[in-house]
């Protein structure tokens, strides 16, 4: 296979005979000659991100990138911090809140006790009362768990609580303490609430808190950039990382321009990011992430201070209320990807989150210890801490990084020359950007282009049904909603009639022939909700009295296409004279094409159909 345009292909050892191989497997696949799939055949097996990028299926040293400065040095792809303790690692964090301010600091110590390192914790509107946040982290040693607030519009009175607390705080047994040694961050975000809606302080009270924070002898990082409020809505991970770039330079320009040194304002802010299953991308956006933000101080003239530290939380959008058991390996793959991709704090959210609570009978400190245990697996029993940015040198996670880091560039710029954060927001640039961008997701995964495992996929219809409760719409676009709507359409029918919609498999010829599409539909079926009844292979003259004795108005022929195109029109002739008034087939309409009238299917089940909309039609049809 010549290498044509690719003259780079010449200086792999092995690189041609690949891509002979390659264009072996995909011409017999694709029923054609090698020579008809180009020059470049293994481009066919590229895979484009939602932010156009390319990923390969292959990397090579042609794609090679100038080595990283070492993890702690600018631009800190590698690492804000190149001392790391190895045996820490990142800093394992857990939220707290719900509760009396007791029950909360009982939680929180037995937690510290049980591997946890660092407490993001709700206070006010969010969490305990701001007046009871003393008794809530009473007996924390603050110089080994750093903590993190939410308080949202109660923000500053809650850190007038926690200034007194510092104040007052001694350790014991220690006559002159680093106060520097303390980390404590006000977790401000107005202007990422401003997009979610979430209430919120006043820039100006943000401003000042800053200004009190740079005035404390601890480290105290006021401002918290949450790009979550991004991701949470939809935006790809190039959109969550410029968006948030963008709210970082509003930051500055406000701390700046109140009189507060440029170098001071940059140590005010830190990143929170969302972490997905998608390992590699997640690797990759913790250390553009870091890139980006040491871009912005080198260009401001403090580069040695553009090391924000980054808050990875696993992704709410990614969770399912469906099969949620499965989020537990979401959960691990999403911490693996913060972990290796340098993120300083990991929150790993339960897996029953996207759930109220004890919708799963199961109690909240079991669900907590499973999240807190996925991380320690991680880093007491895989050693993931012991190596600092492991990513480091693949070809993959490099142009990864290098990749996201320029789209997401791009994507802060259109921000800035349409004036900013704040200008943007207001006139809806941010809103529909993410919005075209969630549309594709959503279509994606209504095709089943995009598999959520146990919602669009291998479901299980023999989970107990959901409560009213978890049926209520959130505010955070879940990539499976969708088909869990469906699935909660399917709970209220078998609440009414004791038994779920039900559709009618008519296998054609054997076993052999019709497994394959039998077990396509049976899954599809499943994931709207839809009860398949599989009576085994039939013969024609036995489909109308096994329609009969099911009672389905609906039926779903399998087959293979050449079975189709002896028994397929007899077989609808069949079913319609037992009384199914919707007809499908499943496999492609070319298939029957020379079918007509009565013979003629209604519809065509198909891989990569609109999956959700043509369930939704078949619930409405069977009365659900």
């Amino acid at each position: 296979m010549p290498t044509g345009s690719d003259p780079g292909a010449d200086v792999v050892p092995g690189y041609a005979a690949w891509r002979k191989g390659v264009a072996g497997v995909l011409a017999k696949a694709r029923k054609v000659e090698a020579s008809e799939l180009g020059d470049e055949p293994e481009r066919l097996l590229d895979v484009s991100t939602y932010d156009g990028l390319t990923v390969s299926p292959l990397y090579t040293r042609r794609d090679e990138l100038p080595e990283q400065p070492l993890p702690g040095e600018f631009p800190y792809v590698r690492g804000t911090d190149g001392t790391r303790d190895v045996h820490r690692g990142w800093y394992v964090a857990s939220r707290f809140g719900d509760g009396d301010a007791a029950e909360v600091n009982q939680r929180i110590l037995g937690a510290l006790e049980n591997g946890l390192s660092a407490v993001w914790l709700g206070v006010g509107e969010r969490g305990v009362p701001v007046a009871d946040l003393p008794a809530a982290v009473q007996g924390l040693l603050f110089e080994l768990a750093p903590l993190v607030l939410d308080a949202g519009a109660d923000a500053r009175a809650a850190a007038e609580r926690l200034f007194a607390v510092l104040d007052d705080y001694r350790i014991e047994g220690v006559a002159d303490p680093n106060p520097a040694d303390i980390q404590v961050s006000l977790g401000v975000t107005p202007l990422t609430s401003a997009f979610n809606g979430t209430s919120h302080v006043d820039p100006a009270a943000a401003v000042e808190l800053a200004r009190q924070a740079v005035a404390r002898p601890e480290t105290v990082r006021a401002i918290t950039v949450c790009g979550i409020a991004f991701h949470n809505a939809g935006a790809s991970d190039a959109q969550e990382l410029g968006a948030a770039v963008a709210a970082g330079l509003e930051y500055l320009r406000l701390l700046t321009d109140a009189g507060i040194d440029v170098a001071d304002a940059l140590g005010q802010l830190m990143f929170r990011f969302a972490a997905t299953d998608d390992q590699f991308e997640t690797i990759a956006k913790f250390r553009a992430g870091r890139q980006l933000w040491a871009r912005v101080a080198h260009e401001l003239g403090a580069p040695a201070f553009g090391d924000a530290p980054q808050y990875a939380v696993t992704s709410a959008a990614m969770m399912t209320q469906r099969d949620p058991w499965v989020n537990m390996l979401r959960t691990t793959l999403a911490a693996f990807g913060a972990g290796v991709g340098g993120a300083d704090y990991v929150t790993v959210l339960p897996f029953d989150s996207a759930l109220p609570p004890g919708e799963l009978d199961v109690s909240q400190a079991f669900s907590d210890r499973m999240a807190r245990n996925t991380q320690l697996l991680l880093l007491e029993e895989s050693h993931l801490g012991h190596v600092r940015d492991p990513g480091a040198g693949s070809w993959f996670v490099e142009s990864l990084t290098a990749e996201l880091a320029a789209k997401a560039w791009e994507f802060m710029q259109e921000i800035e020359r349409a004036g900013g954060y704040r200008a943007a927001l207001e006139a809806g640039l941010l809103n529909d950007r993410i919005a075209e961008v969630r549309a594709r997701r959503e279509a994606d995964v209504a095709h089943r282009k995009t598999a959520v495992t146990g919602v669009n996929e291998f479901p299980n219809l023999a989970e107990e049904p959901l409560s009213e409760a978890a049926r209520r719409p959130g505010d955070i676009a879940r990539y499976g909603a969708a088909f869990e709507a469906l699935r909660d359409r399917s709970d209220a029918y078998l609440s009414a009639h004791g038994q779920r919609p039900r559709a009618l498999l008519v296998p054609l010829g054997p076993v052999a022939e019709h497994n394959v599409r039998v077990t396509f539909a049976a899954n599809l079926l499943a994931s709207g909700g839809i009860e398949t009844i599989n009576p085994g292979g039939l013969a024609i003259a036995g489909i109308a009295a096994a329609a009969a004795e099911s009672g389905a108005t609906i039926a779903v022929l399998c087959g293979t296409d050449a079975r189709y195109a002896a028994e397929a029109g007899p077989a609808v002739e069949q079913l319609r004279s037992a009384g199914v008034a919707t007809v499908l087939l499943a496999g492609p309409e070319k298939a029957v094409a020379d079918l007509s009238g009565t013979q003629r299917p209604d519809a065509f089940v198909t891989a990569r159909m609109d999956a959700v909309t043509a369930l939704s039609g078949l619930l409405e049809k069977l009365g659900a």
